[in-house]
């Protein structure tokens, strides 16, 4: 896979995102599937090389940034957002990507979360959830399911986990996504969709950790299952699911209910199309799996949820400053920073 990219005419691979760093990640970990797909899709996106940045915090998924040969910074723990949104202030030209973790995104970073999804700089959001703490050696995390039993955790936790789609949701986000990592083609895709995408983009990655969670996302994954307990979203299309495509989502007035495709008269047309831009629809599909409506066991949703532009930050930023330098001129900052209010005694 190669592409040409605008600004010098040079032929990128993948091989020109693969540093000389061994990968250090157990064996099995879904984090290889994520760093793949994203150095696959580099060379398409038509960035020059030197204008991509990575910045990722702490935890198994923040040795990300070593293993991609661009420029970036391997942060503090819970912070990368931070630093990210300053690099991107700094110079809005640069694709700036942020790597997390379940436990470094939702639980010392959770502030920095939700503020970024708020403020929407124009930044990519990739977190990488194992719902555990895996680099401290297997402590539940802000993701893990009541009743996990871990090191922290011997009787089961007793805690609800955070939905992390509608946190980001109420948060204010911009576009809201989810994949996983046993399928490439899905990561790839809503990868793009997150590059093209103005403004702050947040992708969920449900990733296996082979030594302290394994499996426990086999159910979106394996052949068996998948068809039942996962349903992919895809704009302006029906809400279709089932070992056979069978199963189908509909609205029963304003609450999802689902419908056998093979009884009752049931037919395509009657169910839900999904609408990237229709925020109460999103907000109703994140609360799928953990609410039972109708007393009915809803799949786990995958794809683009929600996406709909608004200015940037940093367009917003810049604007700011234009108008502030048109209306007052060029001020000196000891002069911006005590305001009109102030006087010399």
């Amino acid at each position: 896979m190669s592409t040409t990219t605008e600004a010098a005419g040079i032929m990128l691979t993948a091989k020109d995102f693969s540093p000389d760093q061994d990968v250090k990640w157990c064996p099995g970990c879904g984090d290889y599937s994520v760093l793949k797909q994203v150095q696959s899709i580099f060379p398409d996106l038509g960035i020059p090389k030197e204008k991509f940045v990575f910045i990722s915090g702490i935890g198994c998924s923040s040795r990300f940034t070593y293993y991609m040969d661009t420029y970036g910074m391997h942060s503090i723990h819970g912070r990368p957002v931070a630093i990210a949104s300053g690099v991107k202030a700094a110079d809005p030209g640069l694709s700036v990507w942020v790597v997390s973790g379940d436990g470094d995104a939702f639980s010392i970073g959770g502030n920095h979360f939700i503020h970024s999804m708020r403020k929407n700089f124009d930044l990519n959001y990739i977190v990488l959830n194992n719902q555990m703490y895996s680099l401290t050696k297997g402590q539940y995390s802000p993701t893990s399911e009541k009743g996990k039993i871990t090191k922290t955790t011997p009787y089961g936790s007793i805690e609800e986990p955070f939905n992390t789609l509608a946190l980001a949701l109420g948060a204010g986000a911009a576009f809201v996504s989810r994949t996983l990592d046993r399928d490439p083609k899905h990561i790839q895709g809503v990868l793009k969709r997150a590059n093209a995408f103005k403004g702050m983009s947040f992708i969920e990655v449900y990733q296996n950790c082979p030594v302290f969670n394994d499996e426990t996302f086999f159910a979106f994954t394996e052949k068996d299952s998948k068809k039942e307990q996962s349903i992919l979203l895809e704009q302006g299309k029906p809400l279709i699911f089932g070992q056979n495509a069978d199963k189908g989502i509909r609205f029963d007035g304003i609450i999802p209910m689902i419908v056998n495709l093979n009884e009752n008269g049931n037919s395509v047309n009657d169910l839900w199309i999904h609408d990237e831009k229709d925020l109460t629809k999103a907000f109703i599909i994140t609360r799928f799996f953990e609410t039972s409506f109708n007393y009915m066991h809803f799949p786990r949703p995958f794809g683009v949820i929600y996406a709909s532009e608004r200015p940037s930050y940093e367009a917003e930023m810049e604007n700011q400053i234009k108008l502030a330098v048109a209306k007052k001129g060029k001020l000196p900052l000891s002069k911006i920073l005590s305001g009109e209010n102030t006087w010399t005694i």
